[in-house]
């Protein structure tokens, strides 16, 4: 089968969606696909992926997202793909897998980690001013008209905003959970790497370490986690550290922790390719998200068997039971269960059990499941297509 994969930017350091469009790529690959993969991004040439690099259009930089969907429309009908997948939005494929969750839920949900009333009614007027974010929910919205295509979602919570603010139900929402495909070191690389960070960073092996990992520290709740923070502190508990692992601005986080006097119990470790070296020095996933729909830090954390504690506003906690792989809390500014949930992880015996659980939820969480499930998407779409041709 030939298939297109359509998405803007394909940089790893992005973000998850791109890091699982580049394993999704390679494992359609090693199941005989011939995959082809439309973006703007020069990428590096992979075994057996065919990159066709389209111009970016820097014009009118509010229209850029748009201007990508036009040219990879205009590009698609030379190609006589089988099926295309779009992760960028493209009201022309034939199926659209939004790996970053709905545009308006992002919105909305952007809102509320503000804290105050005004700053909230602040954000929804700029926003609704912004013509970047005016042109991409037009262009949104046009991928969920009638003709538009199926709509592959990662998580039940995304196949509830596509009814919520598209009307769009099965069966052409279809729910294809996410996966991921992490490497998974032997023990004693894995015990190596645990020992060699935490001596980096000063740490007892008892010290009940905290993995933040993300890229947008806002969105993903780490100021009601230094809120959190505090409130362990203040209430006598001090044998933890917070591991802030990713990219951002870290200037008014690292003020709001200097007022709230936790510079000793929080480090700020920037951007990283070692990912796996985090996982195994931790004790604790913490993703306090105020928006996420399926998170690839928490399939990751749990496929490596790591306790997480996360929030019922990310797709990823419907591969959990609350208190049996971690724990999922209905708000990121529910600090005092937050706080409560923290301490209950600090039982080694607790996490074991846990890690153990988590272990178990490999198969269902694997990102060759979610493939093989994708391609199963794919022949239906193309035995579709020739009934049509026939009739």
């Amino acid at each position: 089968m030939k298939i297109g994969v359509v998405i803007e930017r394909l940089e790893a350091w992005r973000g998850g969606a791109e890091t699982s469009t580049l394993e999704l790529c390679r494992l359609l690959v090693e199941r005989g696909h011939e995959v082809h993969v439309i973006t703007t991004t020069n990428c590096q040439s992979l075994p057996n992926i065919i990159f066709h690099t389209l111009k970016h259009s820097a014009l009118i930089p509010s229209r850029r997202v748009a201007n990508f969907a036009r040219r990879a429309a205009l590009f698609i009908p030379s190609q006589s793909f089988d099926v295309v997948l779009a992760i960028s939005l493209l009201p022309e494929a034939d199926v659209y897998q939004p790996r970053g969750g709905l545009l308006a839920e992002t919105l909305a949900r952007n809102v509320y980690t503000h804290k105050s009333a005004s700053r909230r009614l602040l954000k929804r007027a700029l926003m609704a001013i912004n013509v970047k974010q005016r042109s991409m929910l037009d262009l949104e919205r046009r991928v969920f008209r009638p003709d538009g295509p199926l709509i592959a979602c990662v998580s039940n919570y995304v196949a509830r905003q596509c009814e919520e603010y598209y009307d769009a139900t099965p069966p052409r929402t279809r729910v294809i959970f996410n996966g991921v495909h992490p490497r998974v070191p032997e023990a004693e690389e894995w015990n190596g790497m645990r020992v060699h960070l935490r001596k980096e960073l000063e740490l007892q092996d008892d010290d009940l370490l905290l993995l933040f990992l993300a890229h947008n520290f806002r969105l993903k709740g780490l100021y009601p986690l230094l809120e959190t923070a505090s409130r362990l502190v203040v209430g006598g508990f001090t044998g933890f550290h917070l591991l802030v692992v990713g990219r951002d601005n870290v200037v008014p986080f690292q003020k709001h922790i200097e007022s709230l006097g936790l510079q000793r119990f929080v480090t700020f470790m920037g951007p990283t390719q070692r990912a796996t070296a985090f996982y195994a020095a931790c004790d604790v996933c913490v993703h306090p998200t105020y928006y996420d729909p399926c998170s690839r830090v928490v399939l990751e954390s749990l496929y490596h068997g790591i306790p997480v504690i996360t929030t019922s506003f990310n797709g990823a906690a419907e591969a959990m039971q609350d208190g049996r792989e971690g724990f999922v809390i209905q708000s990121p500014e529910d600090i005092g269960m937050w706080a409560r949930r923290i301490t209950d992880l600090s039982s080694a015996e607790l996490r074991r059990k846990m890690s153990e659980n988590a272990v178990k939820l490999r198969e269902q969480i694997s990102m060759k499941r979610h493939v093989a499930e994708l391609d199963s998407l794919f022949h239906e779409i193309v035995e579709r297509k020739q009934s049509a041709t026939r009739a």
